[in-house]
């Protein structure tokens, strides 16, 4: 449910909604942390639900030592009028057993905000791809079959490959194909949800490891940007220069202490 910070309703009617799925890397919501930063995205309310990991911390988007102070929670929502676009920012796990709650809940907003379009943002274990994905790029999309005669063709255009679907059973019969994102937390079950609901969504992943996963945030969100053009790039640069936020420093924690040596 959400949960405006005011008084009055927030109207995100029209408006492009980005969000992350909590998987390998937490790839998504690195990403959607550079956009919030960049952008400078002012919250406009929280999403308040059981089915996440409850979690409190100051603000991550820190600008100075009186903001710093701001709280903030699991689930937050950010919206920019002057380019139509909300982000929900997910900061914690979903609780064991709530995954299909999460969705619904998620599907629930989503048909009542009226929102244009909705874009994914995820990742999936790079071990895990079959031989066809090993080539080429590592990036793939998935696009709901009532969204697809407004946005396959762009896409196609851009070069975008499709998330492939692998085989069942492997060795024993590659006829029967199914789609899998292992370490994709709810991405494949939101997708296949929002399918039913008919919903304008589109899911947009890289194939990766865990580890310093900040160089794949920039180049997931480098590759969505090449769609939406959400910021442009400057003095004939390729791709444009996203602010990384003031939390970001601690991310690895701290350097180690000069006496060790």
């Amino acid at each position: 449910m959400f949960v405006p910070l005011g008084k009055e309703d927030v109207n995100l009617r029209d408006y492009n909604l980005l969000l992350p799925a909590i998987s390998v890397g937490n790839v998504g919501q690195l990403a959607i942390d550079l956009i919030i930063s960049t952008l400078n995205i002012p919250k406009v309310g929280y999403f308040y639900t059981d089915c996440l990991l409850p979690m409190v911390g100051n603000n991550p988007y820190a600008t100075n030592q009186e903001n710093a102070k701001e709280l903030c929670t699991n689930a937050e929502v950010y919206a920019l009028p002057s380019h139509k676009l909300a982000v929900l920012q997910l900061r914690s796990i979903v609780i064991k057993k709530k995954l299909k709650t999460i969705c619904q809940a998620l599907i629930s907003w989503i048909k009542r905000s009226a929102f244009s379009k909705v874009i994914l943002l995820s990742s999936c274990h790079a071990y895990q791809r079959d031989d066809t994905q090993l080539l080429g790029t590592p990036f793939r999309y998935l696009i709901t079959p009532v969204f697809q005669k407004f946005t396959a063709d762009v896409l196609r255009e851009l070069g975008w490959k499709e998330m492939e679907k692998v085989s069942t059973y492997p060795g024993m019969n590659d006829n029967e194909k199914r789609l899998s994102i292992p370490g994709g937390g709810f991405t494949k079950a939101l997708y296949e949800d929002c399918c039913l609901e008919e919903i304008h969504m589109a899911v947009v992943l890289k194939f990766c490891s865990e580890g310093d996963n900040m160089p794949d945030a920039f180049s997931l969100l480098n590759q969505v940007n090449e769609w939406l053009h959400l910021v442009e790039p400057s003095n004939g640069d390729s791709h444009p220069k996203w602010k990384a936020p003031s939390s970001w420093r601690l991310l690895f924690g701290s350097g180690l202490p000069p006496a060790l040596f």
